[in-house]
């Protein structure tokens, strides 16, 4: 039998609010294989990621690389880990912040923003609670994922679905797939690259690199390739690029298995060896900065360029909490939300007075009766 979860302390009358959840991969909580090790239980254990058999993958998972990999990746982490703690986490909870702020003038206290993770802290159980304990009854669930996946933005969603069916009261519910074609977005992604040739010069090929998936995913129906294609399209036809003058690739390829090609490594190290001498890299794919970007992009492929007889290498960084990156979260919130604006000012207070009296007076007679 299911057990419904109900609205703890809740009271009759209070109106009622709307939230929205922001939704990135996650972080370990320390760069420490300590603290590794359950982080990547639970995203190597996800089905959404790895699809092998149970049977298969989980004695691999717990008999191998969870005794081998926590040691190796707690290393990286620490090398692009900040005072403050994650990059990714720090820029996701920026933008949560931000985007609470500019919205604040239309929606007052009526709005909730809260930012959790696919994996690790802040979780999405955490943080649909505390949804509930604050009576939020609308809720607009917006991945930090441009390029719609099964292995990112579904695997959110069967986190969200499974533990809302569990409530006994459901709030409303709103989905943002994906925003890969964006205008505000291919925008603000021409703009940044724009501005960092500006500063830095432009290298001679400039390469996308998006994360990677294995290729039975695609062929099985994921529209992942697609759009990142496409966004690598919008944004070269934006800054006025020959099909000669970019590439797209994909990296961090995990297993045996083939993945989406041609793969960011190789690509590069096949350049250099050519006599390609200087090249830019970016990744539209990642919303803010993390382990993939600044070390396995910005450090660990500089050296295969490198190494391999290139001259130049430039990372050009992710949006980030940039102003660029709040007015494109900021207008997708609100097309989002069209339908759900609050009551304003004194409509707002006698709406919560006629309900709470209603309710009043119905118990009352309940109670007679």
């Amino acid at each position: 039998m299911t057990k419904y979860i109900g609205q703890s302390a809740y009271a009759h009358g209070e109106p009622q609010k709307t939230g929205i959840l922001l939704v990135n991969l996650g972080t370990p909580e320390e760069p420490t294989a300590k603290a590794l090790r359950p982080y990547l239980r639970q995203f190597l254990g996800d089905p959404r990621v790895i699809e092998w058999p149970a049977w298969l993958w989980k004695p691999i998972l717990n008999g191998i690389i969870l005794n081998v990999r926590p040691k190796k990746s707690a290393r990286l982490y620490a090398s692009i880990w900040t005072k403050k703690g994650s990059p990714l986490l720090l820029y996701s909870q920026s933008i949560a912040d931000k985007l609470q702020a500019n919205l604040q003038t239309e929606w007052g206290d009526n709005l909730r923003v809260k930012l959790a993770m696919r994996y690790g802290r802040p979780s999405l159980k955490e943080k649909l609670a505390e949804f509930r304990k604050e009576n939020v009854q609308r809720i607009l669930v917006l991945p930090l994922f441009p390029q719609y996946s099964a292995t990112t933005t579904a695997t959110i969603y069967d986190i969200v679905f499974d533990e809302l069916r569990r409530y006994r009261w459901m709030p409303e519910l709103r989905t943002i797939n994906d925003y890969h074609d964006d205008p505000l977005y291919i925008q603000a992604l021409a703009n940044s690259i724009r501005k960092f040739w500006s500063e830095n010069g432009r290298s001679a090929k400039l390469l996308y690199s998006f994360h990677g998936i294995p290729k039975n995913y695609f062929e099985k129906g994921d529209p992942y390739y697609c759009f990142c294609q496409k966004t690598a399209r919008l944004v070269s036809e934006t800054l006025g690029l020959h099909q000669d003058d970019y590439q797209v690739c994909f990296q961090s390829r995990f297993g045996p298995e083939e993945w989406l090609q041609p793969y960011t490594d190789k690509t590069l190290e096949k350049w250099a060896h050519d006599g390609l001498e200087s090249v830019d890299t970016i990744c539209p794919g990642f919303a803010v900065d993390c382990l993939e970007t600044l070390e396995e992009m910005a450090e660990q492929n500089r050296e295969i360029f490198l190494e391999a007889g290139g001259k130049q290498y430039q990372y050009i960084p992710c949006l980030n909490d940039s102003e660029a990156q709040m007015k494109l979260m900021t207008d997708l919130a609100q097309r989002h939300l069209q339908g759900w604006e609050p009551p304003q000012g004194e409509a707002l207070q006698a709406s919560a007075q006629a309900f709470k009296a209603h309710t009043n007076g119905h118990m009352q007679e309940t109670a007679v009766s």
